[in-house]
């Protein structure tokens, strides 16, 4: 029997998972998580409102009630917990699915004022990730700015937008609701350095900002026009020529007096976050060109858009898991499919999957053929990897050094509890939002 460790519980754990005990029958997998809830970015980075996505849960859950699957969550791995060597001690072979925990910083002048936050850390509060905080958000904001044209963009403008009726079926956190759909935000800018044709949203999400209720999409079809692609998108690949499509519809139409409008700028780099009575007031952009050779350049000219709320969208990299070498410049573990490599030479046992591996790209399913690379690898050595005499079961060595894993059944007595506070708010499942109450009822209902 190959006693298998997959760090993370994420799409790329989850079919890291799958795909090891689907091809090898002799195969044994833990599935370890630091948090002691399952599924990663699908519970903690799918917005709220797209309950299509967060149905996968129900495709993950599958993989980790296999029977040669074990989870294991509120398990660190690294400086804070079990170190890379002695998980590899412990186990035959460790795959690390840790994905990209940083954001990209825009790296100008008031970046870290109050009211500016990375859209991962707003994502995590309305998500109800354990180490959020509640940071007042978007307390007395009237007017907010989201820098970037991505997915993420997209869904925190939208969460913006919602109102109490569209949020209350959700399984938003009733603090985040409630400031949420309390708040006064009428203007919300979403910004990008390039024009249309180079946003990165998908076109499905970008149509959802024009069916939200009592919301105005408005953009200036001058600004938009200055992007050679918008006028004839006809050479552009097929998401991005939708995503023309739809830009095009809405540019120029007038506002209908809704009570919120999201407005999409294009062509404006931010280069300064003014300060308002010791917050953010109001950032700086300077407006930006087609450079004639696919990038753009600066024009020198200015404008300041009012906002008590930025929040930044500019893309994630992965962070150094102390024991693992770490390419700083990619943001990435060194591999070659999948096997992780230390100064070129392979590391055995050790292998990595998704966004540690690759960086932060593509979509969910793209995480399939990436594990199914890495499981492919690991298969092949799996002869240099087995321990004569089998390998003894890693759950008591891991209690002896401090470590109290919440197994499936408390992950289940967790949901059991977030059903339960649902129905004592009138809502269906509302999400428990922090470590004690998630540990609480790990630990009270599964007994």
């Amino acid at each position: 029997m190959l006693r298998v460790a997959v760090v993370g519980s994420g799409p790329s754990g989850c079919y890291t998972a799958q795909s090891l005990v689907q091809q090898d029958p002799g195969v044994c997998v833990d599935v370890l998580d630091r948090l002691p809830c399952p599924y990663g970015l699908v519970r903690y980075g799918v917005a709220p409102d797209h309950e299509k996505i967060k149905s996968l849960q129900g495709a993950l859950r599958t993989v980790l009630e296999h029977e040669r699957v074990r989870f294991l969550g509120g398990v660190p791995v690294g400086a804070q917990g079990v170190s890379c060597a002695g998980l590899r001690e412990l186990y035959d072979a460790v795959v690390y699915c840790v994905g990209a925990a940083a954001d990209r910083r825009l790296g100008i002048p008031g970046e870290d004022l109050p009211g500016s936050w990375s859209a991962t850390a707003f994502v995590s509060w309305y998500s109800a990730h354990p180490d959020a905080a509640d940071d007042g958000y978007v307390r007395d904001a009237r007017s907010a700015v989201v820098i970037g044209v991505g997915n993420v963009a997209v869904d925190v403008a939208r969460m913006l937008a919602r109102g109490r009726a569209e949020l209350t079926g959700t399984d938003m956190p009733q603090a985040a609701l409630t400031a949420l759909t309390a708040g006064r935000i009428a203007d919300i800018h979403m910004v990008g350095r390039r024009g249309p044709s180079g946003a990165r949203f998908t076109t499905k999400e970008l149509r959802e900002l024009g069916a939200l209720p009592d919301t105005d999409v408005l953009v200036d079809p001058a600004e938009a026009a200055l992007d050679p692609a918008y006028r004839d998108p006809a050479a552009l690949p097929g998401v991005r020529r939708r995503n023309v499509a739809v830009v095009r519809d809405w540019a120029g139409a007038p506002a209908s007096g809704a009570a919120r409008r999201i407005r999409l700028r294009f062509f404006l780099r931010p280069v300064e976050l003014l300060a308002r009575d010791g917050r953010v007031g109001a950032v700086r952009f300077e407006r930006t060109a087609p450079d004639g050779h696919g990038g753009i350049t600066g024009t020198g000219l200015y404008e300041e858009i009012e906002a008590q709320v930025v929040l930044r969208s500019v893309g994630y990299r992965g962070v150094p898991l102390e024991g693992l070498p770490f390419d700083a410049a990619t943001g990435t573990v060194p591999h070659r499919a999948g096997r992780v490599l230390r100064d070129g030479v392979v590391v055995p046992g050790v292998y990595v999957a998704g966004w540690i591996k690759r960086g932060p790209t593509g979509v969910i399913g793209t995480n399939r053929p990436c594990a199914k690379e890495t499981v492919a690898s690991l298969l092949a050595d799996a002869p240099a990897l087995a321990r004569a005499g089998g390998s003894a079961d890693p759950l008591p060595a891991l209690r002896a050094g401090g470590v109290e894993p919440v197994e499936w059944p408390g992950w289940r007595a967790i949901e059991r509890a977030e059903e339960a506070l649902g129905a004592s708010l009138g809502r269906k499942v509302v999400k428990l939002p922090d470590w004690a109450s998630l540990l609480k009822a790990a630990r009270t209902g599964s007994g």
